[in-house]
């Protein structure tokens, strides 16, 4: 994942969904240091949109 962050940075859009905070992904990258430096490839030209509020997959769920 690291690898396509890094092809990426600075030459194409690249767009990342994920539920787990920056914080977190260190376990995704398997160290602090690399999540680092992707997150920071991510965030130097990016833009964050972050969605609050009640899930519409969950509320309309036919398995509650």
């Amino acid at each position: 994942m690291f690898q396509a962050i890094a092809d990426a940075y600075e030459q194409r859009s690249l767009i990342i969904t994920t539920n787990l905070a920056f914080s977190q992904w260190g376990q995704v990258f398997g160290n602090d240091d690399m999540a680092a430096a992707a997150i920071d490839r991510i965030v130097h030209h990016g833009r964050m949109i972050t969605f609050t509020g009640q899930s519409y997959r969950m509320a309309n769920a036919l398995m509650k």
